[in-house]
């Protein structure tokens, strides 16, 4: 088809015209995207809605109630200004690390960690997830042979659950000594760490991801909430006898379950709510009576009375079983808390009393 174009003398007249004045910017960015996605209505803004986070989802899904009639020019101007900002992207470059650090921006770290090991696969990950993927034994076995330093810094790179079982299954001197190394640690030299690395290497393999940095006090916390608690408390104890400070400090950095009668009432029916039942039942049976009092201070009669009901029908529990409910627990409500759901109280430093 041919385009007509204007005749010479005309193109002044069209210029000196007023522009419309463009309806988007009477709108809110939500509104647009609301505009946007019904646009592309349901074949097409599928994927779209499918990658938004719940609160976005509410969020436009709120704009969008409250559109009401959008005109045929509002929707045209929505529809030019997302088109003129893809537009000014230009060309894109797709590679591991561009990914990696776009997905930083908006997923939690864990997350991110995750999705790249599956991406990159067996042959992309790193000496260091593939270190977490041997058997504990394996890995206690062959760091009791090395230099306490040397184990150091391998558990201080590993995520802290593994550190914590390998950890527990070293000689006890050995694991001491390896602890205050980590508390006293510095920034390993990086020729230093590709030599280990190297070494390690060739005997490991792993699909753990290794985190960033952290502090070490809180890393040791960490590893310690992992423990069975004789062993937390053997590890505690011996600390105290040749770094009193150092132990009092991760003492106050652990967050037990007798730590979540700090909680506030919300919270704990929050975390009642998402809890199952039965391990809340069991870490319940062989926690302090001020404990369950407290849980079930929190519930309507009937349901404390079908908890208590649920404890007694247990008969007697392992002391490990009760442990690793507990934990389970514990471990729920770090993930409501860092979800925001709820608020995790003071710590124990926290509560002490100066005079």
């Amino acid at each position: 088809m041919a385009t007509l174009e204007p005749k010479a003398e005309s193109q002044s007249e069209v210029a000196a015209l007023p522009k419309r004045e463009s309806a988007a910017r009477y709108l809110s960015g939500n509104e647009k995207a609301a505009i946007i996605l019904l646009v592309l209505g349901e074949r097409y803004g599928a994927a779209v809605w499918n990658d938004l986070e719940i609160e976005e989802v509410r969020t436009v899904s709120r704009a969008m109630s409250r559109l009401g009639s959008v005109t045929a020019d509002a929707v045209e101007d929505v529809v030019e200004e997302f088109l003129a900002l893809m537009s000014k992207g230009g060309s894109v470059t797709g590679d591991m690390d561009r990914t990696e650090a776009l997905l930083s921006k908006i997923l939690p770290a864990d997350k991110v960690a995750g999705l790249m090991d599956e991406i990159r696969g067996p042959a992309g990950r790193n000496v260091w997830q593939k270190l977490g993927n041997v058997q504990e034994q394996m890995l206690a076995n062959y760091l009791k042979g090395e230099y306490p330093q040397t184990i150091a810094v391998v558990l201080s790179r590993l995520r802290s659950d593994t550190a914590a079982r390998a950890l527990s299954l070293l000689p006890r001197e050995i694991a001491i000594e390896t602890v205050n190394r980590m508390l006293n640690m510095e920034p390993v030299q990086k020729e230093i760490l590709n030599q280990l690395e190297d070494t390690l290497r060739t005997e490991f393999i792993s699909n753990l991801t290794a985190g960033p940095r952290r502090d070490n006090y809180e890393m040791i916390a960490e590893i310690f909430n992992g423990l069975d608690r004789q062993t937390e408390a053997g590890f505690l104890v011996a600390l105290e006898e040749r770094n009193r400070e150092a132990a009092h400090k991760i003492r106050s950095l652990m967050f037990t379950f007798e730590d979540l009668a700090k909680l506030d009432p919300a919270s704990t029916q929050t975390l009642i709510r998402f809890s199952d039942r039965d391990q809340l039942a069991v870490a319940l049976k062989g926690a302090p009576a001020e404990i369950k009092r407290f849980f079930l201070a929190q519930m309507s009669n009937r349901a404390a009375k079908n908890l208590e009901d649920l404890m007694q029908g247990r008969g007697p529990v392992r002391l490990k079983e009760i442990e690793e409910n507990q934990n389970r627990i514990v471990l729920l409500a770090k993930e409501l808390a860092a979800k925001g759901e709820i608020v995790i109280g003071r710590n124990r430093a926290e509560d002490e009393m100066i005079n």
